[in-house]
This record gives structure tokens, C-alpha cells and sequence, in this order.
């Protein structure tokens, strides 16, 4: 849940201040969930975007600093999608991370939508990208509490994992970014395109159109049938399960988009 500004300690203000210098305005995002603070703020260096989050005790991360670690450590490796890290802070049991900022907008993955060209565009240049080291996080774990086979999603490609709307930002000079990457993995190049299908039917996609679209990435096409209907049927269940920790409408959403497209999978047999 976020947190307004001034509830942030003021140890961590004050270590934000020494490398912003003077604050005139601040901006909270209106969009994205994974941290306690996510906003702009207007510096006399100028703007910068500012995630933070709580540890569960002072020697303890929870998930969402663990998260920011995580942004914090690819960050270097990722340059070309993502917008660059200028500075950490930590103090009075907060991590803040500031970030350059980012003019742009929210990509569109509706029908017909031009903004898809560059959706697809950033897959591919993704699926070229070699697989630092230090991302040891293993893709196929996420799904092995749903007791389906998902070994077939192992491999070595780096997957950002969640390129949902929010997290592509189009620029108005043309550069496509890509932010949040706190659940960057390793795994098979195919992955990425799966985990983007609930997006393009929350977005208004058929199954079917959504099935065509894909198609177009040979990472997909030429991937095995039976794996990826196992990888749908994984994902459907693990949305199914979140939905009984979580009744939040987006999770919901996602929970009904996940199980259509698992039972389209399997009436058609789609490859």
C-alpha cells in the first residue's frame, strides 16, 4: 500500500535531500503497486523518480526491498529499456532508489492499437539480450506450488517478466522504456511473450487474436505445444490461488483472463 511523502522517516528524507538538494514539488504516481513510495520529485538538479520501501525490521527486508534490491542490481545490465539509477539511500529502516527520470506515457495494447509495434518491438530486443550473471532468480519456480510440469519454461534468456501496460513507457521522442524490474528471471525466451497474453485480453484481445499476434515471435512459434499449455494451465491456477489471498479487481481480472486463455488453450490445441 502506498504512503504519502511525509510519512516517510526523516532520517530517509534527509539522506534523499543530500542527493537531490531542495525539493519544490512532489508528484505521486498514480499507477504501479510494488513499493511504498513511487513518486516525481522536482529537485533543483532537476526531476527524478523516487521508489521506496519498508524493511520488516531494521536487519530485515521484506519482499518489496528485496524488490528494489533486485532493480537496484540489474539496473546496470538493462540500459538499453531502462531508465537509469542515479543514487540509493537507506536510513531509518527505508531503501529509496532515485531513478532519471522518464517523460512518456503509458503504452496502449488495445486492438489496432499502434503502440503494440513497439510492445513487440521491445520483446524481441529483450530476447537478444544476454542474461546477466547476477540474475540467478530461475522463472520455472514461480509456478511449482500448482503442482503442474512447468520445466519446460527453464532456460537462460533474460525475462522482465511483467511488461504490462504500465511498465512500457513511450517517450515522445520515440524511445520505448521499460521500467519495474523487480522480478527479473532467467528462463525460455517464450516465456516473456506468454506472460504478456493476459495483458493483451484484459486490453480487449479475443484469445484468438491474441493467439494470432504471438505468433509473429519464432521464440513462440517454434516452442513446444504441450509445454506451453502446461505454463497456461500453471499461471491459470497460481491467479486462481492469488484470488483467495487477494480480491483486489485487478487480480481478480487477471484470475478470469488466465483461466481463458488456459481453456482456449485447450480446445484448440493452439501451437
Amino acid at each position: 500500500m502506498r504512503i504519502a511523502w511525509t510519512e516517510l522517516p526523516g532520517r530517509l528524507q534527509a539522506a534523499i535531500k543530500d542527493r537531490t538538494g531542495l525539493i519544490h514539488d512532489i508528484q505521486p504516481a498514480t499507477r504501479g503497486n510494488h513499493a511504498h513510495i513511487a513518486s516525481t520529485l522536482h529537485t533543483a538538479h532537476g526531476r527524478v523518480f523516487v521508489k521506496a520501501a519498508r524493511k520488516t525490521s531494521p536487519d530485515t527486508d521484506g519482499a518489496e526491498v528485496r524488490a528494489l534490491r533486485w532493480e537496484a542490481a540489474v539496473n546496470p545490465y538493462v540500459g538499453e529499456f531502462a531508465p537509469r539509477l542515479l543514487w540509493r539511500a537507506e536510513a531509518g529502516g527505508w531503501l529509496a532508489l532515485g531513478f532519471e527520470h522518464v517523460d512518456g506515457r503509458h503504452a496502449d495494447y488495445s486492438p489496432g492499437s499502434p503502440d503494440l509495434s513497439a510492445l513487440a518491438k521491445t520483446i524481441r530486443s529483450l530476447q537478444r539480450t544476454p542474461c546477466p550473471p547476477i540474475v540467478k532468480s530461475r522463472v520455472e519456480r514461480r509456478w511449482q506450488s500448482t503442482g503442474v510440469d512447468v520445466t519446460s519454461t527453464a532456460g537462460d534468456t533474460l525475462l522482465h517478466t511483467d511488461v504490462n501496460p504500465d511498465n512500457l513507457l513511450l517517450a515522445p521522442d520515440g524511445r520505448v522504456h521499460l521500467v519495474d524490474w523487480a522480478f527479473v528471471a532467467r528462463g525460455a525466451a517464450w516465456v516473456e511473450v506468454g506472460l504478456v497474453i493476459p495483458w493483451l485480453l484484459k486490453a480487449g484481445h479475443s484469445p484468438a487474436d491474441a493467439a494470432a499476434w504471438i505468433d509473429q515471435f519464432p521464440s513462440w512459434s517454434r516452442a513446444d505445444a504441450a509445454g506451453i499449455d502446461a505454463f497456461s494451465e500453471a499461471l491459470a491456477r497460481r491467479w486462481r490461488d492469488q484470488c483467495e489471498r487477494d480480491s483486489t479487481e485487478w487480480v481478480l481480472e487477471h484470475a478470469v483472463v488466465t483461466r481463458q486463455w488456459a481453456q482456449y488453450r485447450q480446445m484448440t490445441g493452439v501451437s
